[in-house]
């Protein structure tokens, strides 16, 4: 590419392309309404010039959201340097002298021997340029910080997302989408028939770029369903062609309208196809009670714990895990008759569904509930359910269950190693009497201990809760007839 200059890029096939070729690659991600990105970009213009050998390209980030997800791109401007067909470096705002350091590292300096980022600098940008990116960085220098960390500006995109049942943040607004892409989702929405609230993103830029933090989404528009972010253009297209975000709606209390604007389905009504009057054949009942039973805590969800497929089975899955309970999960993706017939059963037309010991619990939004008044809690201890131990809970308990407490290898008749024999004898010279727990029996307690204590090597001895050490350190102790009293302070 010579000459150096700076290419629009126009699929995420051609870029693809380039990286792959092996040669170095710098991307600028920017937007037409961001200063910094401006004044970024006449730097990176010259610098394609001092670099004849990269190819410089521009990416519009949220004309292209497909590139912009890829590259996991949250704020503007952002640079993306490539070499060898992988991505080298990353530089997010605006900082000239950083970026003609990565620039030259992945694209050779302009001299051999030269250090290249003041010499490259000094022709990339006129003196006025730099005055005005100083300018710039310390008026904004710290607002990609700000918008992570204000909570007044979290509140708000809280109270926006929860505005309406439905909620989409778009360019423009449904009349007159400013991008095509909001033009897809409003169509979409209006297909469905479903009533929904919108935010022009264009009109409020605290919003557009909070908008992409608070939520882990760079580009818009942004759908939400009941304060749970669907996804963007592509996801609300795929699951309105396959008929899911009909059934995310109807799950989730959202009513249907016609054109006139009557109400046409009271929304939950639909019972999956299946009418209760017809009842479920005897196979599937007991299939299914036998599922309901067969963890005390049960949830029926999209996808699987690690890896859950829609918002609100994530939320349920959280706030499990921050109960410390012990749970199991049936993806009812998985099994169309399971999850049809769970909602007659039930008489619950949504997922997920949580059940404790065989009783239906209810969704995400009353698990969310009860957990916030306290309420789960309560349910979880009645029905006998006790919080799993931490691994951390666990070591904490192992450690002080005796006041000396020596984590060995074997035991102490039968030592597996010279240095915990040692111990073992020191300790039994002395007198003292002390616990012992094998650590050759548990793998998780042996890698668990060594970060614990920060302590690499075993034995470990500790008195009341507290590492003394090693071999080396009780042997010095037993030399110098200090251990005994060192265990008995």
């Amino acid at each position: 590419m010579g000459g150096g200059s700076v290419k629009d890029v126009k699929s995420k096939q051609e870029l693809d392309g380039l990286v792959q070729s092996g040669a170095p690659v710098v991307l600028h991600f920017w937007a037409s309404w961001c200063e910094a990105s401006k004044h970024m970009d006449e730097v990176f213009s010259h610098l394609s010039t001092d670099f004849p050998h990269a190819h410089f390209l521009r990416v519009e980030a949220e004309e292209q959201p497909e590139i912009s997800e890829a590259y996991a791109v949250s704020a503007v401007p952002f640079f993306v340097f490539a070499k060898d067909g992988k991505i080298a470096d990353k530089l997010e705002g605006a900082d000239p002298s950083s970026l003609a350091n990565k620039v030259a590292k992945v694209a050779g300096s302009v001299n051999p021997g030269e250090p290249a980022a003041p010499a490259s600098l000094g022709m990339a940008a006129g003196a006025t340029i730099l005055e005005t990116i100083k300018e710039l960085a310390k008026e904004n220098g710290s607002s990609q910080e700000k918008i992570g960390a204000s909570d007044t500006l979290k509140k708000r995109l809280q109270q926006l997302i929860e505005s309406n049942p439905i909620m989409l943040f778009m360019k423009g607004n449904p009349e007159e989408p400013k991008c095509g892409f909001s033009q897809k989702v409003v169509d979409i929405l209006k297909e469905e028939k479903v009533k929904f609230g919108s935010f022009d993103i264009l009109s409020d830029n605290e919003v557009r770029e909070g908008l992409k933090k608070f939520s882990n989404w760079p580009t818009f528009p942004q759908l939400y369903c009941k304060g749970e972010l669907l996804g963007g253009c592509d996801i609300a297209i795929s699951m309105h062609e396959s008929g899911e975000l009909k059934e995310v709606f109807r799950d989730h209390g959202i009513d249907t309208f016609d054109s006139a604007g009557a109400k046409v389905t009271e929304a939950g009504s639909g019972k999956g196809g299946t009418s209760a009057a017809t009842g479920l054949s005897s196979t599937l009942t007991s299939r299914l009670e036998s599922l309901i039973h067969s963890s005390p805590v049960m949830l029926f969800m999209k996808g699987k714990p690690e890896e859950p497929k829609c918002g609100f089975s994530r939320k349920v899955v959280d706030i499990l895990a921050q109960e410390k309970v012990e749970f199991q999960t049936f993806d009812i993706l998985s099994d169309e008759e399971v999850r049809q017939g769970l909602k007659v059963h039930s008489n619950w037309s949504s997922y997920p569904q949580l059940y404790i010991k065989g009783e239906l619990i209810g969704g995400s939004d009353i698990v969310l509930e009860m957990q916030k008044s306290g309420e789960l809690k309560n349910v979880l201890a009645e029905n006998g359910i006790v919080q799993k131990d931490t691994l951390e809970d666990r070591l904490k308990k192992l450690i002080s269950s005796s006041p000396v407490m020596l984590f060995m290898k074997g035991t102490p008749d039968a030592p597996k190693c010279g240095f915990s024999s040692k111990v073992v004898n020191a300790l039994t010279e002395d007198g003292v009497s002390f616990g012992s727990f094998d650590i050759l029996t548990d793998e998780e307690v042996r890698q668990g201990l060594k970060v614990f204590s920060n302590w690499p090597t075993f034995p470990q001895l500790y008195y009341k809760g507290e590492l003394i050490g090693g071999s080396d350190i009780i042997l010095e102790l037993k030399n110098n007839g200090e251990l005994k009293a060192t265990l008995t302070e």
